[in-house]
């Protein structure tokens, strides 16, 4: 059974639902970002599981991370 059509169609589909304002860039420095900040703050216990999972290779190794480091965006409902 060839599902090539069927393929073509649903990712058509997803693009025209997406719509003509999405910006993958942006999306994926938004991704990275809220990674970022999921990974930041850790405390003493947490950082060594974060390091065992990044050392066992179940996470990235990004590494090191820390919230104020990101870049601060304007606009937000916390931002002025």
């Amino acid at each position: 059974m060839d599902l090539t059509f069927e393929e073509a169609r649903r990712r058509a589909e997803v693009v025209a639902a997406i719509g003509p304002d999405w910006d993958p860039v942006a999306a994926l420095r938004g991704e990275n970002e809220a990674y970022a900040l999921l990974h930041s703050g850790l405390d003493a216990e947490q950082q060594r599981t974060y390091d065992r999972l990044v050392a066992a290779g179940v996470l990235p190794n990004e590494g090191p991370v820390r919230a104020a480091a990101l870049p601060h965006r304007h606009g937000g409902a916390s931002c002025p």
